[in-house]
């Protein structure tokens, strides 16, 4: 949610913006918003004049009563009494029209950097950078789910009868080398001096509504039946909910944290649920980080948490690019966002593995996340990124470590996690 006091002093500022992200049909929320603003801003003057003259008669009628002025001073109970009636009705409006305005900016976007490229969706995002060298093999490589089958590591029938399309049932050594993908993640990002946590699971909806847009929502998330609750799509959800309404002591940023967690996601869109595979699922297990800091500090951080997901995944012997996301790719609350991509040597080409975002201060404006230093009290910048994902790292790992027998060669720093192991054979039918 961006700064009120920008649509007031640069409406137009705020609807190029809109522009650049392809969402034209939202230009007429800004004048919108600054009409019901400065109804707002009316009647609260007229509000704040009706309680200075309320107690100026309140004082009035204190000294009326010392000077046993006892008619006068009842007849000037009387117009306390219309003035308050007024403000009733003043302060109802009020509340109504905060509410309308508030409702509206939360559908405007939040302010892009500069830097972001101007394009319609993710098929216009640019490619910044390449690290490592696309494996390049003498043999064919099968699809993942016939890998992971071979390797008597997933069932997606019994899945389909359990819970439907969309789940999976990982097993044996695959499913200890999801889980070593996952702890090896974990353990580098508290190498990097972030703190470990596992958060709630699900969050309330007033959280939802902090930590991301409608669209987002109704394409993401479940709802608990007669609950106030939802099943989180990501841990950044919960990890910047506990900030919520606090004030942090500057002394204690940047906060840095890393967060395990099992995601749900509806995946509605035009993507849909993969039939076959692991790649777009319903629930998956997710290494996330989070990072609260100061405006100054953001594309420090910014650089630093996405170049974490890049050395991770070369350290799994997995090629992988940066893309910058174009700025109709981005959400409406992220100011800049970069996709990691793998390379999938079956496929020859490179598939999103995990997204890097700042959302300035969109998120700490709607949960009321705030330091405060001489100056007073200020918003904050909040950023997240992919650690790791585990069902579309796994299938850049098999692929990319897949050997001409079938076996899948572990990478040298997931063996601790797997009492050594070093390869993972196919099984025999």
């Amino acid at each position: 949610m961006i700064d009120i006091k920008l649509i007031r002093e640069n409406k137009d500022l705020v609807k190029e913006n809109i522009k650049k992200k392809f969402q034209d049909k939202k230009l007429v929320l800004v004048d919108e918003v600054y009409e019901l603003d400065l109804d707002l801003r009316k009647i609260k003057k007229e509000a704040d004049d009706l309680r200075q003259s309320r107690n100026k008669i309140s004082d009035e009628i204190g000294n009326l009563f010392k000077e046993k002025k006892i008619d006068i001073a009842n007849s000037k109970k009387e117009e306390v009494v219309n003035i308050n009636n007024k403000l009733v009705d003043l302060e109802k409006k009020e509340l109504e029209l905060e509410a309308s305005i508030k409702k509206k900016m939360l559908l405007i976007p939040q302010m892009i950097d500069d830097s972001v490229p101007i394009g319609r969706d993710d098929s216009e995002n640019v490619e910044l950078e390449k690290f490592g060298e696309p494996t390049e093999f003498s043999y064919e490589i099968p699809h993942h789910a016939d890998i992971l089958e071979s390797l008597g590591g997933l069932d997606k029938i019994s899945a389909g009868r359990t819970s439907g399309n969309g789940f999976y049932y990982l097993l044996g050594d695959v499913a200890r080398l999801s889980s070593a993908m996952i702890s090896y993640a974990r353990d580098y990002m508290i190498d990097k001096g972030f703190t470990y946590c596992i958060p709630p699971f699900m969050i309330r909806s007033d959280v939802v509504d902090g930590v991301m847009s409608f669209d987002e929502m109704d394409a993401m998330m479940y709802k608990i039946e007669n609950e106030d609750l939802y099943l989180i799509g990501t841990s950044e959800h919960s990890m910047i909910g506990r900030y919520k309404n606090q004030i942090i002591k500057e002394e204690n940023l940047p906060i840095t944290m890393t967060s395990y967690s099992p995601c749900f996601r509806k995946e509605v869109g035009a993507h849909g649920i993969e039939e076959r595979g692991i790649y777009r699922v319903h629930q998956f297990e997710k290494q996330e980080m989070i990072v609260i800091c100061k405006k100054e500090e953001e594309f420090e951080w910014y650089n630093k948490m996405w170049s974490y997901t890049v050395d991770i995944f070369r350290n799994l012997n997995i090629p992988v690019r940066s893309l910058e996301c174009c700025s109709g790719d981005l959400a409406d609350l992220k100011v800049k966002s970069c996709d990691i991509e793998a390379w999938s040597p079956r496929q020859k080409k490179y598939f999103e593995v995990g997204s890097c975002s700042t959302l300035g201060d969109a998120q700490a404006r709607r949960l009321g996340i705030r330091s405060k230093n001489k100056n007073g009290t200020y918003y904050l910048t909040t950023l997240n990124n992919t650690v790791l994902a585990n069902t579309r790292a796994l299938i850049a790992l098999i692929e990319n470590n897949y050997q001409e027998d079938g076996s899948i060669i572990i990478p040298e720093v997931l063996r601790k996690y797997m009492n050594n192991l070093e390869v993972i054979k196919k099984v025999s039918n």
